[in-house]
């Protein structure tokens, strides 16, 4: 998939856990693929999407599409600083009064359904994020899961 040339809009979902040498290869993933000229999508949160969203913002910050599970005021302090360098930026003020859990899960099913492809590093005990990629698979897309563990 990596030597197609055809440009592709591919997700990232990742924990918000990322084992250090585990984020080097997250942002050598995601540059190469900016740098291809494929767009990503990702979340805002720490991790493997703040590891995603450095790596494209260094390379071509038009290719990269940020949706927050909520408003960017509710988004930890740490992460406003990146996020509001991210030009394609969707907030979701109206998921504010859900549990972060739900508001995550909503925004990563609108994720998947604007991506071609599915790339998640996760952990085996990572429910979240192994149900979105069982919904990507149902949806006919692309996966690309890899474990953390």
């Amino acid at each position: 998939m990596l030597q197609d040339r055809g440009k592709r809009r591919i997700a990232f979902l990742g924990s918000r856990h990322v084992p250090v040498v585990s984020i080097h290869l997250v942002e050598l993933v995601a540059r190469s693929l900016a740098q291809e000229g494929h767009n990503l999508i990702t979340s805002g949160a720490q991790g493997v999407n703040s590891a995603v969203i450095r790596s494209v913002l260094d390379v071509d910050p038009s290719r990269l599409t940020v949706l927050l599970p909520q408003s960017l005021d509710r988004q930890p302090v740490e992460s406003r600083d990146q996020l509001e360098r991210v030009l394609h930026l969707v907030e979701k003020p109206e998921h504010d009064e859900l549990p972060l859990p739900m508001a995550s899960s909503l925004c990563n099913q609108e994720i998947i359904s604007r991506c071609d492809q599915l790339i998640c590093y996760a952990f085996h005990d990572s429910e979240t994020l192994l149900s979105s990629c069982r919904t990507a698979e149902d949806m006919g897309k692309v996966v690309s899961l890899m474990f953390f563990d």
